[in-house]
């Protein structure tokens, strides 16, 4: 898993180059929201149980006909995993927050995400559209809306709304 300092590092060695102004304002930025970060993964992690229960409910009710029969969470089993592949979006967002690089986000959820949900059939607007949910949960219980908070949702949401499954 790589982070913004080993990804920054890596595309100018690639490159043969020293840092420059942008490599440095880079670095600059990522070391200054440290602490916050820190602080935002911390109150992830002592809320995900609730985020992930607030944030199912509100999907449910926002699109219903998912908890109907023949919805996809329709069944005790389906509607656990529903909630279960909302708790893993919301533990690798807290991990490309403190990371500050979504390279995590792609090696353990949206690769093997796009295979299975394709096979499975599972349409990927409702999960967009719940991972945004989380993603408002998220800032309002951090009490910010910085750029580098939003990053990771909207990177999952954009990747997947993006591809064809």
């Amino acid at each position: 898993m790589r982070d913004a300092i080993s990804s920054l590092i890596g595309a100018y060695d690639a490159t043969g180059k020293y840092f420059d102004r942008d490599a440095i304002d880079t670095l600059k930025s990522y070391f200054a929201t440290g602490s916050a970060r820190l602080a935002a993964s911390s109150a992830i992690t002592a809320n995900a149980a609730s985020i992930v229960r607030k944030s199912g409910t509100q999907l449910f009710e926002e699109v219903p006909d998912l908890i109907r029969p023949g919805g996809n969470a329709y069944t005790t089993r389906r509607f656990a995993a529903c909630l279960r592949d909302m708790d893993y979006y919301l533990r690798y967002a807290s991990y490309a927050l403190v990371a500050g690089d979504n390279n995590v986000l792609d090696e353990r959820v949206l690769q093997g995400l796009r295979e299975t949900y394709n096979s499975l059939g599972v349409p990927i607007g409702p999960t967009v559209q719940g991972i945004q949910i989380m993603k408002q949960a998220v800032m309002d219980l951090v009490g910010d809306s910085a750029d580098w908070l939003a990053a990771p949702f909207d990177y999952m949401c954009r990747e997947l709304s993006e591809k064809n499954i």
